[in-house]
């Protein structure tokens, strides 16, 4: 449960990514910016995003390497299960729920059926085909089960709404502070998707119904931006105030610390991107990481308290604060609060970090690795910007092309299936430059780099192709050169499409599996 937890949050990041442009575009292109009509049509995505989750959805949990005919079937689940709700009872609106109901069906009914096998007279529709098929057929009794279902359910969700809006400051500080407390976890996603897309409602101007703090809060609804204001304190003042604690609180590595904590800061205070800061104390200390959280709810309630709203589109740095001060209400007044909280984190963490001995970077204890690992730990020092080196050594210390089942990746993790996650090096993994390293479970594993992490997964994904490439390759060859009669007949073979099943057989690796070990 807990790795399916770990895919489908990563599964809510997909449609994210649409949303910096958009919400730039729609926010730079209003009248009382630059007022360009045309770029107003960046707002549909936010108008979408139900149809983006189950497109995202499907696009996660698909068990292939090409996902172009799972988010196909993910796009005719949302569009069917909408069209059949509307048929039914025009007032019902699953919004983000209807995302990922519909997603989580064609995930399922693609892995399902991928690999059907249809007579020769439809074979054009079977295999990866056929779920296209079945997801219609699916989708139109799950509609009409949805119009008896639907109404109860989102009478209780819009009583959880009023309830946690009603909440008022305390509302806003459980999700805060959930927001922060689920992050190491991957869950965070799960919680924020329902605040961001669809807590409240609102009506804009032209007639259109939006849901969530984010979308009503671009929409220009005068009550969103409660919920998510807060993030600017932490993202602006709150993480750049525990990068300095860390730095000064260094007794060693003075230079390599500041630099890093530097560079955490100054991300996270332009675009809103913690965790390169926040792994670097969460495994060591996690009561660290607890009072992170808890001032995170305490800021969005500070916030509530002395009626400041603003929202972003993406992350809340100082890009997404500057241009939607015009959207908020007391806005400025973030900043002084936010000094406030620079002082609150950076005071209470230095202190903490000193008085308990905490051994964060800059303060770790030495690593005895023997005299033969001396010219390794050395090695280990080198820049991690040189992403094709990290790749290498990443994939060293966590067991060798061997131990990889999949390789995938969000916006700041390499997230890793394992056959055995017992023989990854953590400690030599973080000496790479590594902010952290989760172990899910047995087979389970993320690696937390920050915003390179896209990049290193890239140089992996190369590093096992070309090493897998090689293995069949040489198989090939030999086949090739040692043609006897029994060798003859199964290079002829190579020659027509199932050559690879051939050299897959050679390797000692059962065809059925390959899928899974993404050889193809």
């Amino acid at each position: 449960m807990k790795s399916f937890l770990q895919k489908f949050g990563k599964s809510l990041l997909i449609p994210i990514v649409a949303l910096p442009i958009a919400g730039l575009l729609l926010r730079l292109s209003a009248e009382d910016l630059l007022d360009i009509p045309l770029f107003q049509a960046s707002g549909v995505i936010l108008a979408q995003m139900d149809a983006l989750i189950a497109i995202g959805i499907a696009m996660g949990l698909a068990k292939t390497k090409d996902k172009g005919i799972p988010a196909l079937t993910g796009f005719l689940a949302i569009l069917v299960l909408k069209e059949g709700l509307t048929i039914m009872d025009p007032e019902l609106n699953m919004s983000v729920f209807g995302g990922v109901l519909a997603g989580l069906i064609a995930a399922f009914i693609y892995n399902k059926f991928k690999d059907t096998k249809l007579p020769s007279m439809l074979a054009f529709f079977s295999g990866e085909k056929f779920p296209i098929t079945v997801i219609i057929f699916t989708m139109i009794p799950v509609a009409g089960l949805m119009s008896l279902i639907w109404p109860y359910a989102q009478s209780g969700i819009d009583t959880f709404s009023k309830t946690l809006m009603g909440l008022g400051a305390l509302g806003v500080f459980i999700f805060g502070f959930l927001n922060r407390f689920l992050l190491p976890f991957g869950l965070h996603h799960v919680v924020n998707t329902y605040v961001y897309f669809g807590l409240g409602e609102y009506e804009t101007p032209s007639g259109e119904i939006v849901n969530g703090e984010i979308t009503r809060f671009l929409s220009g609804d005068p009550t969103a931006g409660y919920f998510i204001g807060g993030f600017f304190i932490t993202m602006m003042f709150g993480v750049p105030a525990i990068a300095l604690a860390i730095t000064r609180a260094a007794k060693k590595k003075k230079e390599e610390t500041k630099s890093l904590m530097a560079s955490g800061a100054g991300t996270s205070f332009i675009t809103g991107i913690t965790e390169p800061v926040e792994f670097t104390f969460l495994f060591t200390s996690p009561l660290l990481y607890f009072m992170h959280a808890v001032y995170t709810g305490l800021a969005g309630a500070v916030l509530y308290l002395l009626q400041i709203r603003h929202g972003f589109s993406w992350g809340a740095g100082v890009i997404d604060f500057v241009l939607n001060l015009n959207l908020a209400d007391r806005g400025l007044l973030i900043i002084p609060v936010g000094l406030a909280f620079f002082a609150l984190y950076y005071f209470t963490f230095y202190f903490m970090i000193v008085k308990k001995d905490i051994p964060l970077i800059g303060r770790e204890k030495e690593l005895d690795f023997g005299e033969q690992s001396s010219e390794d730990e050395k090695e280990l020092k080198l820049s991690h910007s040189n992403h094709e080196y990290m790749a290498k050594k990443v994939l060293q210390f966590i067991g060798g092309k061997e131990n990889v089942i999949t390789n995938d990746n969000c916006m700041t993790r390499l997230r890793l299936e394992l056959h055995d996650t017992e023989v990854v090096d953590v400690d030599r993994i973080k000496q790479t430059g590594a902010h952290g390293v989760i172990k899910i479970d047995k087979n389970n594993v993320q690696i937390v780099l920050g915003s390179e992490a896209t990049i290193v997964k890239k140089e992996l994904d190369k590093l096992l192709d070309y090493l897998i490439d090689n293995r069949l390759m040489n198989i090939y060859n030999e086949s090739i050169h040692n043609l006897e009669d029994t060798d003859a007949k199964n290079y002829k073979h190579c020659r027509n499409d199932n050559w690879p099943l051939y050299l897959l057989s050679q390797l000692g690796i059962h065809p059925l599996l390959a899928r899974k070990k993404r050889f193809f």
